[in-house]
């Protein structure tokens, strides 16, 4: 049997005076895939679902990211978010097990409107690049939704909460470490790679630098932009 795939997208809105929010989602329609998307206010991208009078906020984005999963349809699910640039060949990845969060190792951070330096290390592996079963992260994301309201965490935080960061954004942290759940997780490296935007909105931090970092993460590498295999971040910003 065939299996299917597509794409959840999930924003706060913050960022729609920028020309991040219109090349991002470029980048996600040309996958083809069909599109969920949660925002805070309607937006013409996919099938588009509302969260009303919801302000930003961590809980608000794991309801976000329910939601969507709920509404599609598709067997496998990429997560997406407005603030990352995918790679044609992110999209082609297929998930191999229906229980296995599985990430694109291949990916550049940078900070937009800053130095034009691209950074990557070991373990860099965001939410915005992950794949998995719709159902089995689906599950995953109901164990948060009741952790959030066994801690009480509210919308009032427009920042990243600290028992949130302890229990990690990305699904896969064990529980000996104060994951939600002992996940499994995998990883592909795309042959060209996406690319984190970092820019005054970012709901986590932005971690650009080393000195950003209480543990120094291994195998460090700092690039220029210009090197960035497949893409020309200067035009597509009009970066002089």
């Amino acid at each position: 049997m065939n299996k299917t795939i597509g794409c959840i997208y999930y924003t706060d809105n913050k960022i729609d005076h920028t020309p991040i929010i219109k090349l991002v989602r470029e980048t996600i329609l040309n996958s083809g895939l069909p599109i969920v998307s949660t925002s805070l206010k309607p937006i013409d991208f996919g099938d588009n679902y509302v969260l009303e009078e919801r302000l930003r906020s961590y809980p608000t984005m794991v309801d976000q990211i329910v939601l969507a999963l709920e509404k599609l349809s598709t067997d496998y699910v990429f997560f997406n978010e407005h603030d990352v640039l995918y790679s044609a060949e992110h999209f082609l990845f297929m998930p191999t097990e229906d229980n296995v969060f599985y990430y694109n190792s291949n990916v550049w951070r940078w900070r937009y409107g800053g130095d034009n330096i691209a950074i990557r290390y070991d373990g860099m592996l965001p939410l915005s690049c992950m794949c998995a079963n719709r159902k089995f992260a689906l599950e995953h994301y109901y164990k948060r939704q009741a952790k959030i309201k066994e801690w009480n965490l509210d919308d009032m935080r427009s920042r990243e909460p600290r028992k949130a960061r302890i229990f990690g954004y990305e699904p896969g942290k064990s529980r000996k470490r104060g994951g939600i759940s002992d996940d499994l997780v995998d990883t592909w490296h795309s042959k060209l790679p996406n690319i984190d935007i970092r820019h005054g909105r970012t709901f986590s931090s932005p971690k650009i630098t080393l000195e950003s970092f209480k543990h120094k993460p291994e195998n460090w590498e700092e690039i220029p932009i210009e090197e960035i295999q497949g893409w020309d971040l200067r035009k597509l910003f009009n970066i002089k």
